[in-house]
C-alpha cells in the first residue's frame, strides 16, 4: 500500500529534496539523506539504467482528541534523481535507514578502483 502512496502526486503535499552527503572512501561512495520521518515502508530506492531514484513518504499524524496550537511539520515527499555512470557495481548497492538518515552504499566495479603500479628496478 505505501508504494502506491508513493506514486501519488497531491497539491496539498511539497515535493522536498533532501539534504545529502557524498562521501568516497576505500573504492565505495556512500550517500546519506536526511528524511526525518520517513519510514522503511515510505521509501522506495529503483536503479534504472544510469538512474538512481529515490522516494520517500512523511505522513504526519494527528493525535485523536489533541488539537494542534502549532503545526509546522507538514506531511512531505521526498524525491531524488541521481544520474550514476559505468563505474558503480548495480549488483553491490546497499541501503539502510536509521534516525531519519537513508544511507546508500555503491559499491565502485573492481576494474575501476584506483590501484598501484609497482615500478620494477633495473
Amino acid at each position: 500500500m505505501a508504494e502506491k502512496n508513493l506514486e501519488k502526486r497531491s497539491e496539498t503535499r511539497p515535493t522536498v529534496r533532501a539534504c545529502c552527503d557524498v562521501l568516497e572512501k576505500d573504492g565505495e561512495i556512500t550517500l546519506k539523506l536526511e528524511m526525518p520521518g520517513v519510514t522503511k515502508e515510505g521509501l522506495k530506492v529503483n536503479i534504472d539504467g544510469d538512474q538512481l531514484e529515490i522516494r520517500g513518504m512523511r505522513d504526519v499524524r494527528i493525535p485523536e482528541g489533541g488539537e494542534y496550537l502549532i503545526h509546522e511539520i507538514r506531511d512531505a515527499d521526498f524525491y531524488q534523481l541521481y544520474t550514476i555512470d559505468e563505474t558503480i557495481d548495480r549488483n553491490k548497492i546497499d541501503a539502510s535507514l536509521k534516525n531519519g538518515v537513508l544511507t546508500l552504499k555503491l559499491g565502485v566495479k573492481e576494474s575501476q578502483k584506483p590501484r598501484r603500479i609497482e615500478i620494477a628496478a633495473k
